[in-house]
Order: structure tokens, then C-alpha cells, then sequence
């Protein structure tokens, strides 16, 4: 295998996607002193940025994008502010309610990078002449001999991204620099090398949340767009335990907020099994009885080729989540998975992403789960 291509001799036409943050800035200063010609720009995704959340957590509210100019300056390069809020809100926010609406579970930022920084904005990237789009995540692009690219883990597991990314394929990562993955560093020392570079982001608070959430009250959020919806809560021979404003207010594996007026007759918790938005009915049940054995998947997207031949793997379910082993096949243009050892709590519309050691095979969106002790749902 070659060198990283942010470390390659020939200088690059870089767009370095600044959000505000401090990983942000810390990879645009690294490519601009890995001798690449660095312009960096500022994605505006809110028509109403006061709308989104403050308080320098986010990455869409006019502070930050002030935040990102006064980096840029620093850095000496030149910034732009690119309004894409319009397609935000078509591929990002309203394919979130959309997803929450049918019962699934969607993961925004993941979404947002397929279709918004690796999509709208490497389109016009490229559109204008610009050799790769530069981003803050934590992931890693490797260059083999033969000119192809993988994606693969950071160097430092704690902070690796490559889940959120493994919806880019061969043709994006070609186009992709992530200058903090291949460097074993604490987010800690990332704000000491932002602070001895003069930027004042060093100090900002990460953003956690979702940033088109301004209080971060998804439940809210969702009933404003949506509208209150009464329904039941069952448990699993269908009997009605409580009610609901709303089933699109529910994820599978949810604990806490049931509305459930008395205990379960073991007087064990209760967790939400399934989300039916035909009957409007939430179902729960015990925590066991979340344990996923397969999966089915749905719109696959390799990071290279299409795995020809079933085989094992590990699996990442969630972007904070650890690895489980799993034997995975490719029919009929859908991935299928079996656990090694059940799993629990995987619901549908979240992503699965598949791993051969630390390489991104690719993801795919989970559409419906087969669990250990009961048919598929």
C-alpha cells in the first residue's frame, strides 16, 4: 500500500468543509501544512440558523459559521459560506421524519454525510476544479498499489468515525481527506495543537446532538412536524398497557418515557419491541426479548467492490457502539445477516456497517430483524 493521500507530493486543490468546530480546523491546518492549496468553506443548512440549536454546540448556527471564518483567517486561507440549506432539508431533515413516521430509526449525520458533504458539496467541489473535500472525522484513507482506495478505522479507536462514513464508495473516497485519522492523539491534545495555532475554537464544546434539533427534544420535534397521533401500548399477547401521543415518538430498545401506569407482572423493566405505524401501536415487552439474531438490509454501498462470496465479518449498529462478528451475503442486491451471537436492541432504519479488520466493507440500512426468540419484525 501507498502513503495517505493527504501526504502525497503532488499539492492538491483542497476544499476543507469548516464547521466551526475545532477537528475541523485542525484538518484544514494540517492539509494546508501538508502543502496543499486550501480554500475553506462553511455549509449554511438552515434557511433560519437562529432556529437551529446555539450556544457553540452546533455546526449550523450563525456563531459557528463565524467561528469557522475567524479559523480560516488564522489560517490564511480564503472562506466562503455555500448555502445548502435546501437540500438539507429535502435529503436530510425530512428523510428523518419520513423515517421516524414509517416506525424506523434513522441516523441524520450519517445521511448527512452520503448525501450533503459527500455528494452536493464534492459535486461542486469537483465543478469547480477543486482536487478533494477535507473534513474533521476520524477515519482513514489508504491508497494500494494498484491506484484503489479503502476506507479503514483511525488510528485511535475512541475516537473513530468511520461508522458515519461508511456510506461513501470508491469514486468519494478518491476524493476525501481526513488529516486527524492517521494520527494517535487525545481530543485533548487536538485542542492543545488547535490553541498553539492560535485558534480560539480550541476551548468550543463538541457537538453531540442532532443540529437541526434546537433543544435537543427529538420527541417534540417530531410532534410539532407530525402531529399528535393516540394510540396503544400493548405488550406481546396484545393486551393494552398504556397510550401514546404519538408512535413516531418510540425507538426500538427505548426505556425510559412508556407512560406505563402499572409494572409488568415479573416487575422486570419494559422496553419498546416494535413500532407499528399502520395500527399506530407500540409494543413492548422484557429487555430478552430484544435480542436480534439476523437481518435483512437494504441499499448497500460498497466502499470498493461488491463482497462477491458470503463470508465473516464484524459489524459496527450504532455510531458509539462496539463490533460483533457476524457471517454476511450479498442476495438479490440485499445484504444478509447473521449474529455469531444475538445482539440486542437493533432496529430498523439504522445503518449497519460491515468491517474486514479495520477496512470499511460498506453499509447498509437495516429493514427488517429476525429475533432469537420470535419471527421477524
Amino acid at each position: 500500500m501507498t502513503e495517505n493521500p493527504q501526504r502525497t507530493a503532488r499539492p492538491l486543490r483542497v476544499l476543507a468543509a469548516m464547521s466551526g468546530g475545532v477537528d475541523s480546523a485542525v484538518a484544514a491546518a494540517r492539509a494546508v501544512e501538508a502543502g496543499h492549496d486550501v480554500t475553506g468553506v462553511h455549509l449554511a443548512l438552515s434557511a433560519n440558523p437562529q432556529s437551529f440549536r446555539t450556544g457553540a454546540r452546533g455546526c449550523c448556527t450563525i456563531e459557528d459559521s463565524r467561528d469557522a471564518r475567524r479559523a480560516a483567517d488564522v489560517i490564511g486561507i480564503p472562506f466562503y459560506c455555500w448555502d445548502l440549506a435546501e437540500r438539507f432539508r429535502e435529503d436530510v431533515v425530512e428523510d428523518f421524519i419520513s423515517e421516524y413516521e414509517a416506525g424506523r430509526t434513522p441516523n441524520p449525520c450519517l445521511r448527512c454525510n452520503e448525501k450533503i458533504k459527500f455528494a452536493a458539496l464534492l459535486d461542486k467541489a469537483l465543478a469547480l476544479g477543486f482536487d478533494a473535500v477535507c473534513t474533521g472525522h476520524y477515519a482513514t484513507v489508504v491508497v494500494n498499489e494498484d491506484g484503489t482506495r479503502e476506507l479503514h478505522r483511525a488510528s485511535d479507536m475512541a475516537k473513530d468515525q468511520s461508522y458515519v462514513l461508511g456510506v461513501l464508495d470508491e469514486k468519494q473516497l478518491a476524493h476525501a481527506l481526513f488529516p486527524l485519522g492517521d494520527t494517535i492523539t487525545t481530543k485533548e491534545e487536538i485542542r492543545a495543537e488547535a490553541e498553539r495555532r492560535g485558534l480560539a475554537v480550541a476551548k468550543k464544546p463538541d457537538s453531540h446532538d442532532i443540529c437541526f434539533i434546537a433543544d435537543g427534544d427529538t420527541q417534540g420535534f417530531l410532534a410539532k412536524r407530525l402531529g399528535k397521533a393516540e394510540g396503544d401500548i400493548v405488550d406481546e399477547s396484545g393486551t393494552k398497557v398504556g397510550s401514546h401521543d404519538g408512535a413516531y415518538g418510540f425507538t426500538i430498545g427505548q426505556r425510559k418515557g412508556l407512560r406505563i401506569g402499572h409494572p409488568a407482572p415479573d416487575g422486570k423493566p419494559r422496553y419498546v419491541l416494535d413500532i407499528s405505524p399502520v395500527n399506530n401501536t407500540v409494543t413492548v415487552g422484557p429487555a430478552e426479548a430484544l435480542d436480534v439474531s439476523a437481518l435483512t438490509a437494504i441499499r448497500p454501498r460498497w466502499c470498493g467492490s461488491t463482497p462477491a462470496a458470503p463470508g465473516t465479518y464484524t459489524a459496527q449498529l450504532r455510531a458509539h457502539g462496539g463490533e460483533t462478528e457476524v457471517f454476511a451475503e450479498v442476495v438479490d442486491g440485499e445484504l444478509r445477516v447473521r449474529f455469531t451471537e444475538p445482539v440486542r436492541g437493533v432496529a430498523p432504519g439504522q445503518a449497519i456497517v460491515l468491517y474486514d479488520g479495520t477496512r470499511v466493507v460498506g453499509s447498509a440500512t437495516i429493514a427488517t430483524t429476525t429475533r432469537a426468540t420470535a419471527a421477524s419484525v
